[in-house]
């Protein structure tokens, strides 16, 4: 295992943009250690060293542009990351080619462990200071949602990955199913648990679920909707000690319940396993049994009056728990901002590894501009969840130039105090009768679907 991941100490938000966060979250001991760890030398040669590869596979996602990479080696040439390259004689000459073959050969070597282990650092290591979701709760508080990312059509992705099938054959397109887990308070992510959306492998949002769960910071409570408030998801979360807050569907409320619903309740009940918990789930222990409390209550949401069933584990008032579930919506704003603004919304690697090294990173991309947000949030006493993720990400990249060209730490600090200001600046509308927009389709980057041929004339 390596060394402990280092703590932010009270300057944290000072060290706010994407290299710096990187290189506290992952210092040059973490790149050795898993060296050793499969017995390679320690030190690495050349020009894309392990660190250099995964902080371009970043900046691919975070900056503007389409995201090739080519575009991406030209960030490795402007200096952007000097700070990481070793002393290569390409470096030192400025004799290192543009062409992008060296780049995405390192890529393909990149170890997936070391990228899931570098995504699950940065992550606790943003996350070290967060230590309540609401005044006086006490725990950390996260939000658990699913959705789907479609990838390159090509035979390995199409094997791994299958496309969705009906009476008429297959579609085009390999889904994967991803599922994601993001503080309440800050949006910054865990890593992605994900898998095969059809196909004989495939695997459901409950079953990733329990992914998601083990990497949870311990004693935290987690937020999730009616697709999860199962008996077995909750049963999973109740024997990791995080408590919950679920909503259920009526027929799941009126069976936990055991008859008809009246429009207010609060009472604790023994939550036992169904016979269909059990078919589907055999290692259920025979006295498999959770002990919660049911919640149902009405709230007044656009002029309407909506009808909630909540179950949960926690002793908390009524109003609180209801307050606590109405962040959830959140999580459907981060995944757009995921899928659209940084954009994880299709794949463009076409090895099955690749793609999901593509992933982790993509949303490691995210955290460090959430990061930047949560701390001008904190710098200037704005709630972070008011502040636009799109519009601070555009901030982000058209100061980082300036930062990594400050000639000194004095310098350095004023130019990070500006960006941050900026960023806070960035407020969404406040208001809650906003228009509904139409639903779209992504655009496809680099790839057309093809042509359906016309359908013949039949003969009479």
């Amino acid at each position: 295992m390596g060394e402990p991941l280092p703590i932010p100490d009270s300057n944290f938000d000072k060290r706010s943009d994407a290299l710096k966060l990187f290189q506290a979250a992952l210092p040059p001991e973490f790149f050795r250690q898993r060296r050793r760890a499969v017995g390679l030398p320690p030190e690495e040669k050349g020009v894309y060293t392990t660190s250099v590869v995964m902080m371009l596979m970043i900046l691919q996602r975070v900056l503007p542009g389409r995201n090739t990479l080519s575009e991406t080696v030209q960030h490795l040439q402007s200096g952007w990351i000097d700070d990481l390259l070793s002393e290569d004689k390409r470096i030192t000459e400025g004799t290192l080619s543009d062409n992008a073959g060296a780049f995405c050969r390192a890529r393909c070597r990149l170890s997936k462990g070391t990228v899931e282990m570098g995504a699950d650092r940065v992550t606790e290591y943003l996350l070290a200071e967060h230590k309540e979701a609401m005044p006086g709760l006490g725990r950390q508080a996260f939000l658990l949602d699913g959705t789907v990312i479609d990838l390159p059509h090509t035979p390995s992705l199409v094997k791994a990955y299958p496309p969705a099938s009906n009476q008429h054959g297959a579609a085009h397109w390999p889904m994967m199913r991803v599922l994601v887990a993001h503080d309440l308070v800050s949006g910054i992510a865990v890593r992605p648990a994900f898998g095969p959306m059809y196909g004989s492998q495939a695997v459901s949002e409950q079953s990733l679920a329990a992914q998601a769960i083990d990497r949870l910071p311990d004693g935290s409570i987690i937020v999730w909707d009616r697709n999860f408030g199962v008996f077995w998801v909750s049963c999973y979360a109740h024997q990791k000690k995080h408590p919950f807050v679920a909503r259920l569907t009526d027929v799941r409320a009126r069976s936990l319940y055991g008859g008809k619903l009246p429009s207010q309740v609060d009472q604790w009940i023994d939550w036992k396993p169904s016979r269909w918990d059990r078919s589907a789930h055999p290692d259920l222990p025979a006295d498999a049994c959770i002990r919660v409390r049911l919640i149902a209550t009405q709230v007044k949401r656009k002029g309407k009056i909506i009808q909630l069933y909540l179950v949960t584990t926690l002793d908390l008032p009524v109003e609180q728990i209801v307050e606590l579930y109405g962040f959830r919506w959140n999580i459907e704003l981060d995944l757009r901002s995921l899928k659209h603004t940084v954009p994880l919304h299709s794949l463009s690697s076409t090895p099955p590894e690749m793609a999901e090294k593509e992933l982790i990173l993509g949303v490691t991309a995210y955290n460090f501009v959430r990061a930047a947000i949560w701390a001008a949030a904190r710098l200037t006493n704005v709630d972070p969840r008011r502040i636009s993720f799109s519009r601070a990400q555009a901030v982000v990249n058209g100061r980082m130039p300036i930062l990594q060209a400050a000639r000194s730490e004095a310098e350095y600090a004023v130019e990070l105090e500006r960006m941050l200001r900026r960023i806070a600046k960035c407020l969404l509308p406040q208001s809650h009768h906003r228009e509904s927009c139409p639903r779209k389709v992504w655009p496809r980057r680099g790839s057309k679907f093809p042509k359906q041929k016309p359908a013949t004339r039949r003969r009479e």
